[in-house]
């Protein structure tokens, strides 16, 4: 087995550590409400209480010891019965305080969990797109859970494990110097050097098979969450027993991991226990020695026990609390570094919001690239004059996709510049933005909830009757009463409960409620069938009227009603004009027109 003793923790890990130290401390103190700084004040009233009547119980249980003994002279001028009760009292007394010390605390704790998760939380909503599709949301999301359950654990043992032992070694230490010998404190002092030695350094060590066990628990994690997520893939492609195979594989990496976790325990509990058997001996030895020499009583005899197995318990946690504090330090690191994570698109200081007066977009010699070295648009210039409908078409890859995004600001131009109103998007709050442009996506999304929620969501404080009056625009409303729980039916996942179409039903309810002055449809009706497709074009022509709309598509007969039609080809405009116009030039749109149109035939 590899010694402890060569271990050297690694320093970054260590300057990792104290950064959440001093991140999570101000969370004890907080400045604006008084009330946690006055529970942290009598929890630590209450815990030097209950360590000072810890410390004085022993003198009791020698006094109690003595006196049936015949020997000494009992403390308190109690005799060995009212010793006995006394001995009682105080380690109830102990018990108590420890307990309202926990009570008192308890607040603080839930509090400081309570505004680091949702800190968190809000955080992780404000980082850039480009982050969140880099990132898989199994490991994510275990990142969060470790970190959050770390924050309680590391405050209370904080204050009442490190502190309270530190405290108590030295009143003991103390006691055992003024009543005894040197020697005796000689013994204490070098078992316990030896077995906080011992403790930190095979815990380092430790660290670094945890740190193993959870990356394997996490990779786990996330490959579970992704073939759940993607159930019917997996069905479609047979995959099943492929997917168990990768899980079963994390999970063997996982228990390995587990194992050595569970190996290293083993031996550091033995050695601790070693060590501390020792000192207890060595102590125990020299009272034995002055008890036949008459130095001592008995009672002095029995009280250095009860003091050595006062400090064994604390000191037996020890390696469990430094433990734990390093595992709780490690994943709220990780989590720290998510919070330290800089969002990419951030609002200018003070942005002010944003005013639409018609809501006109332009595009000025717009260039942008997901990747530096691969750029998406180059130099696209383009007006959509306010309250027209201006469609983008063009083959997958062509960039139109991109100017949604653009437009929500999910990402910041590289060059030129992207304005509504005459104001360029990047210096408007993004809140203000928002809440400007509907989004109908290509693939809607839905919570996990009823179909109610998932259309209200559009706009906070809708009333059912706003809500039927979208479903009714967006022509849905029929179906969903006719289901047996109407507007309570709940979506499934994701919405898989619904088809495509109705997905895309739901969703374009949800942009109609939040009734903006700029509507982006991306690919609005690409899930749907043709009769339900006229329908919709029929709703969003409506949802259209005195708004600028900007229209993704791919399926040429949905646009071609739209006052302009501009073609994106490799990130440039090719052509641009209305239907009719672009039909007669013969270029590109025209060619796509009639290979569509022989395929619509064709089925």
């Amino acid at each position: 087995m590899r010694q402890p003793s060569t271990i050297q923790a690694d320093p970054d890990e260590h300057r990792s550590g104290w950064r959440t130290i001093r991140k999570v401390a101000p969370y004890l103190w907080p400045e604006d409400e008084p009330w946690v700084k006055r529970r942290v004040v009598w929890a630590m009233a209450m815990l030097v209480l209950a360590k000072l009547i810890a410390v004085y119980t022993p003198i009791l249980y020698k006094g109690a010891v003595d006196g049936l003994a015949g020997e000494g002279v009992p403390p308190l001028a109690l005799g060995a019965v009212g010793l006995t009760v006394a001995y009682g009292v105080a380690r109830m007394m102990t018990v108590g305080f420890q307990q309202l010390r926990d009570a008192l605390f308890a607040p603080v704790g839930q509090r400081a969990l309570r505004a680091l998760a949702l800190e968190t939380f809000q955080h992780i909503h404000q980082l850039s797109m480009r982050y969140h599709v880099t990132r898989r949301t199994g490991g994510l999301s275990r990142i969060i859970e470790r970190g959050v359950k770390g924050v309680e654990f590391l405050l209370r043992f904080l204050l009442f494990s490190i502190g309270p032992l530190i405290l108590e070694l030295l009143l003991v230490s103390i006691i055992l110097l003024w009543l005894f010998d040197v020697w005796y404190l000689v013994v204490v002092a070098v078992t316990i050097a030896l077995y906080i030695w011992f403790t930190f350094a095979v815990t380092e060590w430790r660290v670094k098979l945890r740190r193993e066990m959870n990356d394997q628990d996490t990779e786990a994690n996330q490959r579970a969450i992704d073939s759940l997520l993607n159930f019917e893939t997996v069905k479609y492609f047979n995959a099943e027993t492929r997917e168990a195979e990768r899980y079963d594989a994390s999970m063997k990496g996982y228990a390995t991991a587990a194992l050595k976790t569970a190996y290293s325990l083993a031996f550091l509990n033995f050695g601790q226990s070693f060590l501390i058997t020792c000192g207890l001996i060595g102590v125990m030895v020299l009272a034995a020695i002055g008890v036949q020499k008459g130095s001592l009583t008995v009672g002095d005899f029995v009280m250095v026990n009860a003091y050595m197995i006062q400090i064994t318990v604390p000191l037996n946690f020890l390696g469990t609390v430094y433990r734990e504090i390093r595992q709780s330090l490690v994943d709220m690191g990780q989590m720290f570094d998510l919070l330290e994570q800089p969002a990419e698109v951030m609002d200018k200081p003070c942005a002010p919001n944003l005013k639409v007066n018609g809501g006109e977009v332009t595009l000025e010699n717009v260039h942008f690239g997901y990747e530096a070295d691969r750029e998406i648009l180059k130099g696209v210039s383009l007006t959509v004059p306010a309250g027209q409908t201006v469609a983008i078409v063009g083959a997958t890859g062509s960039g139109k996709s991109t100017i949604g995004r653009l437009l929500f600001r999910f990402y910041d131009v590289t060059g030129g510049s992207l304005k509504i109103d005459g104001q360029d998007v990047r210096d408007v709050s993004q809140t203000s933005l928002h809440a400007s442009i509907g989004v109908v996506p290509q693939d809607t999304v839905l919570f996990n909830d009823t179909i109610r929620y998932n259309i209200a969501y559009g706009r906070e404080g809708s009333t059912q009757a706003d809500v039927e009056e979208a479903a009714r625009a967006a022509q849905i409303h029929d179906f969903i009463v006719s289901l047996p729980e109407g507007y309570d039916t709940k979506v499934g996942e994701r919405g898989l409960k619904l088809s495509g179409g109705e997905k895309q039903r739901v969703g374009i309810a949800r942009t109609l409620l939040k009734n903006p002055p700029i509507l982006l449809l991306d690919e609005a009706t690409s899930a749907l069938d043709t009769d339900t497709e006229q329908d919709i074009k029929d709703a969003l022509a409506r949802a259209g009227e005195g708004r600028t709309v900007l229209t993704i598509a791919h399926r040429l007969s949905t646009i071609a009603e739209s006052d302009r039609i501009v073609v994106l080809e490799k990130g440039e405009i090719l052509e641009q004009g209305t239907h009719d116009d672009l039909l007669q030039r013969d270029g590109r749109y025209a060619r796509l027109w009639s290979r569509q149109q022989s395929e619509d035939d064709a089925a």
